[in-house]
């Protein structure tokens, strides 16, 4: 698969699974077949199982399409788990703000260090500490010295001023001095040509120390406050001054003028003062403990407009297009795996051994109130003691009930089933016998089906006394002398053909026939399979979450795209600049 390709999933390392996955979904899904095949082909003839047991033959034949329909789902589910994603999709953020011009001074005056670590590196400190507080704001810098130039337009984007404002020194300007009636009228023109319905700002970083008339500076903000934008300043320094280290080269030396005295540089409040008193701005003092706080105070009062901004463009997750189809096709198999069976799941554990039927059949008569209107107060006790399993104890109460004058038919139907999980068949065939010409059909299709159950047993137990001398046998279970299987067999399979006639649908008693035709193996007597649902196929490990190191490599790729951009643009900002002009030139 090309790399084009793979940039369209998240986990790519997944898509192996959307096609192992099915694979294995479908060799389950046939081996299950396969041995369930195998099983009824020891009960009969293909012809004689389709038409005693029509659902497994049903199941048998539709094994093809099960396995289609179960293979696509893990196909789809596979394929969703590798987070398929195609298709641009842009976040956008809603917030309110305003326009401002950062006027930043990168004269060589900013290195001084009595605002430690140094004037510009204090400058930059608070434009980050500004921005951070207003991200609704659209900002540009524009940084000046001799000469302004415009290092952003107004933007969102922190990332970009970020990189810009790390790359700022005195060489980016390329012309030394310090200008800030020029960069004020700039600014405006910036701002004016930037439609905006908010109001809009400049904001003027410095520490004062400006070579033309305070009046030229004051005028410029006046221009610009009569254009509706207003101008504030931000001061830097102290008034007693500093000296300006000049690196050269590998030695750093204090700053000379053209006579070759020491250049001290001064903070000079009184220009700053006059700019923002003109521009009907704020004036924010270089002793201001929060600058950057004050700032955002003076702009709270601004007009602001609403905007919308696109934080980029990525390709939307798709994996929900995968998931929705698995689903449907698991709801499909389950309900085609369920139609026309719907007393399977409630019988198929009771068929036999008797032990689990006899049970559930005394709670459901139990529940239709048939004990209960014969002898009230007294059934619940015999059926407690019977699952409590004191077998004994539940007999002799049904004994009880059923007294010299032989009690109901619904008493002897209990004592019977009672009788057949204490294992005395011979016992058990009268009270069921005469419960099974009951008026009551539930009552009389459950005697038919455990009277079988009783002749099934005994034809079973006497194929296994024949083939092994009767070795073991009870009194109660074993053949006589001279008997047969046969005749208990044909008892049962007449009965269970009457039980198959009342309740068509019923695979327990199809299965209790097909065992009463056959010659079943040694052990193969109690049809604990009964229903022939067979063992659901093991379930497929699920994959296990990786860790996300398709993000983490992805951070990892931006920050060295970052910092190679970073570092042409300082390249680019630092190409020789011209030679300064004459005086001075900090």
């Amino acid at each position: 698969m090309s790399a084009g390709w793979l940039s369209f999933v998240e986990l790519p390392w997944l898509l192996p699974l959307g096609l192992v996955l099915p694979a294995l979904v479908v060799l389950l899904v046939v081996l299950r077949a396969r041995r369930r095949a195998a099983r009824a082909a020891r009960l009969g003839e293909a012809p004689l199982v389709a038409r005693l047991a029509p659902a497994l033959a049903a199941a048998r034949r539709g094994t093809g399409w099960r396995a289609a329909r179960l293979g696509g789902a893990a196909l789809c589910a596979g394929l969703a788990l590798a987070g398929p994603r195609w298709g641009a999709r842009g976040d956008v953020v809603r917030s309110e703000g305003i326009d401002v011009v950062l006027a930043l001074d990168a004269s060589l005056s900013m290195l001084a260090a009595d605002d430690p670590p140094s004037r510009l590196e204090r400058m930059r400190q608070v434009v980050r500490q500004l921005l951070a507080a207003t991200p609704g704001n659209r900002v540009a810098l524009l940084a000046f010295a001799g000469r302004s130039y415009i290092l952003t337009p107004l933007t969102s984007d922190d990332g970009a001023i970020e990189l810009f404002l790390d790359n700022l020194d005195p060489s980016v300007v390329g012309q030394a001095g310090s200008s800030m009636a020029r960069a004020i009228r700039q600014a405006t023109d910036l701002l004016q040509v930037s439609p905006s319905r908010g109001d809009r700002a400049v904001v003027l970083m410095s520490d004062g120390e400006s070579f033309e008339p305070t009046s030229d500076i004051a005028d410029a903000a006046r221009d610009a406050r009569t254009a509706g934008i207003t101008v504030s300043t931000v001061g830097f320094g102290t008034v007693a001054g500093a000296t300006i280290p000049v690196r050269e080269e590998n030695t750093v030396h204090e700053k000379r003028d053209a006579e070759g005295n020491v250049v001290v540089t001064h903070y000079t409040p009184a220009t700053l003062q006059a700019a923002a008193a003109a521009g009907g701005g704020t004036f924010v003092p270089a002793g201001a403990p929060d600058k950057a706080a004050r700032v955002r105070a003076a702009l709270a009062g601004l007009r602001t407009t609403p905007r919308a901004t696109a934080t980029g463009q990525d390709l939307a997750p798709r994996f929900q297009l995968f998931v929705a189809p698995a689903l449907l096709l698991l709801l499909l198999d389950t309900w085609l795996a369920r139609r026309g069976t719907p007393a399977r799941a409630t019988r198929a554990a009771t068929a036999i051994p008797p032990v689990a039927r006899v049970a559930a059949v005394l709670v459901a008569l139990t529940g239709v109130g048939g004990c209960a209107r014969s002898w009230p107060g007294r059934a619940d006790d015999a059926l407690a003691r019977y699952q409590r399993g004191d077998v004994a104890g539940a007999l002799a109460e049904y004994r009880g009930r059923i007294g010299p004058a032989g009690g109901s038919v619904l008493a002897r139907y209990n004592l019977g089933t009672a009788l057949v999980r204490a294992d005395s068949l011979n016992a058990a065939e009268p009270p069921l016998d005469a419960a099974r010409r009951s008026d009551d059909a539930e009552v009389r299709w459950r005697a038919i089906f455990d009277l079988g159950l009783v002749h099934l047993r005994r034809g079973l137990a006497a194929t296994r006394g024949a083939a092994a001398g009767a070795a073991g046998a009870t009194p109660d279970t074993a053949a006589t002398p001279g008997d047969s299987a046969r005749p208990q067999l044909d008892a049962a399979l007449a009965l269970y053909r009457r039980a198959i006639r009342m309740r068509p649908n019923d695979v327990d008693a199809k299965w209790n026939y097909e065992l009463a035709l056959q010659r079943p193996p040694s052990g193969g007597g109690g049809g604990g399979g009964g229903g022939g649902g067979g063992s659901a196929p093991p379930s497929p490990p699920a994959p296990q979450p990786a860790p996300n190191l398709g993000r983490q490599s992805a951070e990892e790729i931006l920050q060295a795209a970052s910092r190679e951009e970073q570092d042409t643009q300082g390249k680019q900002q630092r190409r020789t600049p011209p030679p300064p002009p004459g005086g001075k030139d900090w």
